[in-house]
């Protein structure tokens, strides 16, 4: 992958996982239901924008590199592009539906697990997609996290005098964890690439 590639796609590969992490620990959050107000809001924040600054001095540095690509390269990032689009539609469709059918059988409390469930097997063609064999292991956490929450997890845990919803915490920030941690691992990628590559010059 050229580089100009690399730094794009880690940029919007990072910025993703930044944004989606942090409304994930907002699920987590949640079910808390007020304990550690307001530190672990403003940790989950803070979390999220240093790696949104990250993404997006990544995509910055991206802009400034040649802008060459051969025709053959062209035609491949328009394909990847399109794929990518099916991808996340697709996603988006069985989430909606899934929402629908917990809401019309009246379970509203699966919706967090299959989401989560939906989220990770999206990530196993992504994987495929853009060569980026991490993805396989966020999509496996994410499904295997989302199973044990719905099948083993109680309802509720009590941490000391305060009620926890577990479910709703474990799924949220356990999430939230695997997401942060792909972008990290996106960016270290790159930076072990960047040294190879300089290794060789």
């Amino acid at each position: 992958m050229r580089m100009k590639e690399a730094y794009r796609g880690s940029g919007i590969g990072i910025i993703f996982m930044a944004v989606f992490g942090t409304l994930w620990a907002g699920t987590g959050i949640m079910g808390l239901q007020g304990w550690g107000f307001p530190y672990v809001e403003l940790a989950a924040i803070f979390v999220g924008i240093i790696m949104v600054i990250e993404g997006i001095s990544l995509i910055h540095a991206s802009q400034k590199m040649s802008n060459q690509v051969s025709e053959n390269g062209a035609r491949r990032l328009k394909r990847i592009g399109f794929l990518f689009n099916m991808v996340f539609i697709a996603e988006a469709v069985l989430i909606g539906i899934a929402i629908a059918v917990c809401n019309l059988i009246n379970q509203t409390d699966l919706i967090p697990g299959v989401i989560a469930i939906i989220v990770g097997i999206h990530f196993l063609p992504l994987a495929s997609l853009f060569q980026i064999k991490v993805y396989y292991a966020t999509g496996v956490l994410l499904c295997l996290l989302a199973l044990i929450t719905l099948l083993i997890v109680p309802d509720t845990v009590m941490f000391g005098e305060h009620q926890i919803l577990a479910p709703l915490s474990l799924l949220g920030f356990g999430c939230a964890l695997i997401l942060w941690s792909t972008g990290l691992t996106l960016w270290l990628r790159l930076k072990k690439s960047n040294r190879t590559i300089a290794d060789e010059d």
